[in-house]
């Protein structure tokens, strides 16, 4: 569904992101793991067209999206929830997630999964988004990048700031997504249990490189823990 060839990103004179190439598959979490300022926010930005890439190409099912706007990118299927969620704090929890089909008719209905998907959102539809929790607005933004039904979406450290229960919820919501075998998932994480529980591919980036790849069950075996600690 998603693949990236020599990715290059600079900002000013530093080479942040050198050379990448992966792919994430169909029905797979591919999660990228790494310390702080290894390029993995960068990434993402590229992947969505938020920063321009400076050489490379992104190509999402079968189509080169290296060039096109972010906003080309959703219509094409691509679906983002950035790190600190970004919601919008003064508009309802239904405006919000209206506003994650921006680009359909008017007259087009939020998907009713979305609140089997996420139940509290449907108690709180009335609610401005700034006066959920840390966690329910995770969800909501979850729910507001599925709103338009994506063929990849990607997650920028879901399990930031959020009380393990939520935590639960989230993962137990992206493992079925994957399993049905219809979307691509790519997921940045530092929290390691998280990321090994749902992974089937992963990616440890150190410097801008990815400097360890492999299957989710392998993570153990190949000292990702370890790789993580340094």
């Amino acid at each position: 569904m998603l693949k990236v060839q020599g990715l290059n990103q600079y900002y000013g004179g530093s080479h942040i992101l050198r050379g990448l190439d992966f792919e994430a598959k169909l029905g797979e979490v591919t999660v990228i793991l790494g310390r702080n300022g290894v390029g993995k926010t960068t990434l993402l930005k590229s992947l969505m067209g938020v920063v321009p890439i400076k050489t490379g190409s992104v190509t999402l099912d079968g189509a080169d999206i290296s060039n096109d706007t972010p906003y080309d990118r959703v219509r094409k299927g691509l679906g983002y929830v950035p790190q600190g969620r970004e919601i919008f704090g003064r508009l309802t929890v239904e405006d919000n997630l209206l506003m994650g089909l921006a680009y359909k008719k008017a007259s087009e209905p939020i998907p009713a999964e979305l609140f089997e998907l996420f139940p509290v959102l449907k108690q709180m539809i009335h609610r401005r988004g700034g006066d959920l929790s840390g966690g329910q607005q995770q969800q909501l933004a979850i729910a507001r990048a599925l709103a338009a039904g994506p063929k990849l979406l990607i997650l920028d450290e879901p399990t930031e700031g959020i009380q393990p229960s939520i935590i639960k919820d989230i993962g137990r919501v992206i493992r079925m997504l994957a399993d049905r075998g219809t979307m691509a998932i790519v997921l940045v994480e530092q929290f390691y249990d998280f990321a090994a529980e749902l992974a089937d591919q992963y990616l440890v980036m150190e410097r801008g490189e990815i400097l360890q790849h492999g299957r989710g069950k392998d993570m153990e075996a190949d000292g990702v823990r370890r790789l993580m600690s340094i």
